[in-house]
């Protein structure tokens, strides 16, 4: 190659995922094939190829991404035809010549789609969705039914594509936290049908090619995570938090910590917009209180999953402790013979999600009492649930460390205090503790390759932590683009998270514009509407309000080709969707349909980033 098609080479290879890759291999490969004479022995046409099954998924954390390439590993195994492919990188045309469709989705927040799968879920569901009659399909949900819509958007897309005329040729999955539970049996189920509906692939005409980049597992992951020595545990928050005290719903207080990690000697990397799997251990408060409200022994020896320990290492680190699941208050009712909660669970009764949302494992347990032994208990709870944290800094500023902003989850609740399980587990660490730890990767949320493009990014709270990692990558690599920055908090003087930091970048010209929104101090800008301030002493000012009143400016940005990121909670990401929408429709002069389709336009670009929770 002369120099020109190697730098070609080399960009495509540094920005295509694995599946780009490996078509790209093919693609590549058939061309030099087709240039190559053929001999006459060979050229007898092979067999007509069977077109292969398509694996489609959608991930918001990486599971289900990881159990489409575990259905992908086997049907090649098998030498069966099969593609991988993301959601947001399938092209829906093809959807109408598909012979075998498996679909692999989690679902996001209350029924939603991930962020990935947010077009063609749209697209299914629209008025260009085609019919479906030669299709035959099947689909594996994941979820957390600490939801009350569990696995709602798998349920969805299961029913669209029956709607549509498709054949399905196995039941619909529902895979909670202990997905391999099942995963798995549906997994070989589906190869099964596989082997019926598909035959291997000729294979003397392939021409052997060598991958791009090789595929491998990590080696650090939830079940080996890698011991990270803790190298500082700082609160962030303003004097005024006096952190002794729980607080009670929707109070000010906050405790939020900037924790620095060593990862020196493990080979993790990471990239900006990676997240950072914790693997914690539950706070000996929250297993007393359960054995307490239980009323069982911890050093009770339980045998489960072929394991044998006492109850109270059970309940410290393999089982989850905070987060209610459907299955759990079912069990719980019988048990307690709680009628209450009988009718809570009923199908379509909307007092369930309330009820998730405000109660932690302890607080059902102490509402409806019931007899419990050690190895009923172990068996009715679910194991620990992956914590993720929004990595906080840019390796190449920090080198081998990552850093989190974490908020410190202390609340009084149903007479009682709460703490969060995790939150609370790093809190409490001194420096040199040791944190098992593994990157959990974000391919969708990067700062873009091409250095010269502006920046957007919207993350009040503690959903600024990437960016902080956004700002220090494109610093240390000299990026020619601008970065726009809209932060909030409660207060200014409280919330206001890196606060020398953002000022330090401005000054520098590594950040070139900071927008701030302190939803309770009122605090006054250029283009706050006073008079509505005044008719409403009380209104609170949140970013997507800033985002508003800087709407001409965010669409020009846009229309340049800037990239835009949210980083949050679910609620918030959906009031800057709806604000950009408002955006783009007002400026843009058309109506909410070409709105909407500007920002999925956006979205496929991966102009259009989020990493909501």
């Amino acid at each position: 190659m002369n120099a020109d098609q190697h730098g070609l080479l080399a960009r495509f290879a540094a920005d295509a995922d694995n599946t780009a890759l490996l078509w790209a291999s093919g693609y590549l490969a058939g061309l030099a094939q087709a240039l190559t004479p053929t001999p006459l022995a060979a050229a007898t046409a092979p067999a007509a190829a069977v077109q292969p099954a398509t694996i489609l998924y959608g991930s918001q954390t990486g599971n289900a991404k990881r159990a489409a390439e575990a259905l992908h590993a086997s049907l090649q195994a098998a030498g069966l035809p099969a593609r991988l492919v993301r959601a947001d990188a399938y092209a829906t045309r093809e959807l109408a010549g598909e012979k075998l469709l498996y679909l692999v989705v989690s679902t996001q927040g209350e029924g939603d789609p991930p962020d990935d799968a947010i077009g063609f879920a749209e697209f299914l569901h629209g008025k260009r969705a085609p019919k479906l009659a030669q299709l035959k399909y099947a689909v594996l949900g994941l979820g957390d039914s600490s939801y009350a819509d569990f696995c709602g958007i798998a349920r969805k897309l299961d029913a669209r594509l029956a709607e549509l005329g498709a054949a399905r040729v196995q039941a619909l999955g529902e895979a909670d936290l202990d997905i391999d539970t099942v995963a798995a049996p549906w997994r070989e189920q589906a190869l099964g049908h596989a082997r019926e509906l598909l035959k291997p692939a000729p294979t003397a005409h392939l021409a052997t090619v060598t991958p791009l980049r090789p595929h491998a597992a990590p080696a650090w992951s939830h079940e080996k995570p890698f011991a990270a020595e803790l190298l500082a545990n700082q609160g962030i928050t303003g004097r005024e938090f006096k952190g002794t005290g729980f607080r009670q719903y929707g109070a000010i207080d906050k405790d939020v910590r900037h924790i620095e990690l060593s990862l020196e000697g493990s080979g993790l990397a990471y990239e900006p917009g990676d997240a950072l799997g914790i693997r914690h251990r539950n706070p000996d408060t929250l297993v007393d209180a359960v054995l307490e409200a239980t009323k069982l022994d911890g050093g009770i020896a339980v045998e489960h999953e072929g394991a044998s320990l006492p109850l109270s290492r059970w309940l410290a680190d393999k089982r989850e402790l905070t987060r209610l699941s459907r299955p759990l208050l079912a069990t719980l009712a019988e048990r307690a013979n709680a009628s209450e909660l009988a009718q809570l669970l009923e199908p379509g009764n909307p007092a369930l999600a309330a009820l998730l949302n405000d109660h932690q494992l302890i607080d059902a347990l102490r509402r409806w009492p019931a007899a419990w032994d050690a190895q009923a208990l172990v068996a009715a709870l679910r194991p620990q649930a992956q914590r993720l944290y929004s990595i906080a800094s840019s390796r190449k500023r920090v080198g081998e460390e990552a850093h989190l902003t974490v908020d410190v989850l202390r609340y009084r609740a149903h007479g009682f205090d709460h703490l969060g399980a995790a939150s609370g587990f790093l809190a409490a660490l001194e420096e040199g503790a040791q944190v098992p730890v593994y990157i959990e990767p974000n391919e969708r949320f990067r700062v873009p390759l091409d250095a010269g493009r502006d920046i957007i990014m919207v993350g009040p709270g503690t959903g600024v932590a990437p960016f902080r990692g956004f700002v220090q990558e494109r610093a240390e690599t000299g990026a020619s683009g601008r970065n726009w920055l809209f932060f909030g908090a409660q207060h200014f003087n409280t919330g206001f998270l890196y606060q020398t930091e953002w000022q330090d970048a401005l000054q520098k010209g590594e950040l070139h514009r900071l927008d701030l929104a302190f939803s309770r101090d009122q605090v006054e800008s250029p283009h706050t509407d006073v008079r509505a301030l005044a008719r409403d002493p009380h209104r609170k000012i949140y970013v997507q309000q800033r985002l508003r009143e800087r709407g001409r400016e965010v669409y020009d940005w846009l229309q340049s080709g800037a990239h835009f990121y949210v980083c949050g909670a679910i609620g918030m990401g959906k009031d800057v969707h709806a604000t950009l929408l408002d955006i783009v429709r007002e400026h843009g002069g058309g109506d909410a349909d070409a709105a909407a389709e500007y920002l999925s336009n956006l979205q496929r670009e991966g102009r259009y980033a989020r990493d909501v929770y």
